[in-house]
């Protein structure tokens, strides 16, 4: 039993990667966006801007908020109708009128 070589003191095995925690879910209380909710009253026709003509300027009524019942225009992106309720960052900006020579 010469031949036998000395055994070499083994390393632990590696650990296993820690596995992520799920991301916790957001209170029930807090909405997922913030901002104002809006009502599209009107779209006007006829003006479009962008470069692709592809924003359109629309009145919305304000539904809550410290400005509820205010109806301001802005420009918005995509597809929208009359009665379409949209979200916006904040109620102080309007959209300027768009001339055209």
């Amino acid at each position: 039993m010469a031949d036998e070589q000395p055994q070499k003191p083994q390393s632990p095995a590696p650990a296993a990667a820690p596995i992520a925690a799920p991301q916790q879910k957001q209170q029930q209380d807090q909405p997922l966006f913030a901002g104002f909710l809006a009502e599209i009253v009107e779209i006007r026709e006829g003006i479009k801007t962008g470069i692709y003509g592809e924003i359109y300027t629309v009145s919305c009524r304000i539904l809550e908020g410290k400005d509820k019942g205010r109806i301001i225009r802005r420009n918005m992106l995509g597809p929208a109708k009359v009665g379409d309720i949209i979200r916006l960052p904040d109620t102080s900006k309007e959209a300027k009128e768009i001339r055209v020579k």
